[in-house]
């Protein structure tokens, strides 16, 4: 019989010492299950961790890159727990670093992406000669990463899951991959512009005309696995590619050839 049972049945009975000793040992018993049920609660909710895309440790960029591994051996097949074998670290590691298997999703596209890099000029004394080089980087990267087997793999597997929505790998690469690469290079396109080395009304169509003369139909023809064309190929003419279209972007949008 419990104590309160007894209290109320035996209300004139006076209660034993040892009573409340147990009292109190109920009372901690039932808090400390409590506190250890709502521990377990916390710890199975993924937890949002946002983690800009330049600033991973070299631990996270090994994991990240055992993910891209995997997406590339097994397409759909990636699981905290592959990752986690695959990278010789715990799933409560990636839990804490990435919250949840769409967090590492978003953290390994923004690896993948962050190959083509950033690039570095002093907006106040940008010359046509730097940014002529800039142009050239940026191209130069953006080729060099659309052309490799992650990317390809990254990207069938994407379109795949967005005809069938299936889940929101779609929207994953398209915001932290083409989308977060374009904002790299506006910032230099319009601060060319206001150098008076540039001319265009939006930056968006000037980047958009960048990026097709750069490209062209090399990622949609390696996308769809044309035999005639291969990453050796592609790889073989990549520097007279991106002088080609940095040469064609600025006859286009160059300050001289709009006066």
């Amino acid at each position: 019989m419990g104590l309160a049972s007894f209290t109320k049945n035996h209300p004139n009975r006076k209660i034993s010492s040892c009573a409340e000793p147990y009292r109190t040992v109920r009372q901690r018993t039932e808090i400390a299950e409590s506190v250890r049920y709502v521990r377990l609660w916390v710890a199975t909710v993924p937890v949002p961790i946002k983690i800009s895309e330049e600033t991973f440790t070299p631990r996270q960029q090994a994991v990240l890159t055992a993910a891209l591994d995997l997406l590339v051996e097994n397409g759909d097949g990636l699981t905290m727990t592959a990752v986690a074998r695959r990278a010789s670290c715990s799933k409560e590691t990636l839990y804490k670093w990435f919250g949840d298997r769409d967090g590492l999703l978003t953290a390994t596209v923004q690896w993948q992406a962050a190959k083509v890099r950033m690039p570095h000029v002093d907006r106040s004394h940008l010359s046509g000669k730097v940014l002529r080089e800039s142009l050239e980087q940026f191209a130069r990267d953006l080729l060099t990463t659309i052309i490799g087997e992650v990317s390809i793999t990254l990207n069938r597997t994407a379109i795949t899951h967005a005809a069938q929505e299936k889940d929101s790998l779609g929207n994953i690469v398209l915001e932290n991959g083409p989308m977060a690469i374009r904002r790299r290079l506006k910032p230099i396109l319009e601060a060319a512009r206001d150098a008076r080395l540039l001319r265009f009304s939006s930056s968006e169509d000037a980047y958009r005309g960048f990026f097709g003369l750069v490209v062209r139909d090399v990622q949609i023809r390696l996308l769809l696995g044309d035999k005639g064309l291969t990453q050796s190929n592609v790889e073989a003419n990549i520097e007279a590619d991106v002088k080609a279209a940095t040469d064609q972007f600025l006859t286009l949008y160059g300050a001289k050839a709009n006066t």
